[in-house]
């Protein structure tokens, strides 16, 4: 399937990875809060858009098979 040497490769790079990853966000940190203030508000209202949409169909679906 894989070689020892693609799975030690794998692995390293994902450990390389998310320490860049936290690194980049602690970094980042405090200019986010200021540039993205509020934007849990989208968050929130694209997953209730994404709920009535899925609901609207499973309806469509039980009354209209």
């Amino acid at each position: 399937m894989f070689s020892k040497g693609q799975l030690i490769f794998a692995l390293v790079f994902f450990i390389g990875f998310v320490i860049a990853m936290i690194w980049a966000f602690r970094k980042d940190k405090k200019v986010n809060k200021v540039f993205f203030k509020g934007s849990y508000k989208i968050l929130l209202f694209s997953v209730f858009v994404f709920f009535a949409l899925f609901a609207v169909v499973k309806l469509k679906h039980l009354f209209f098979p």
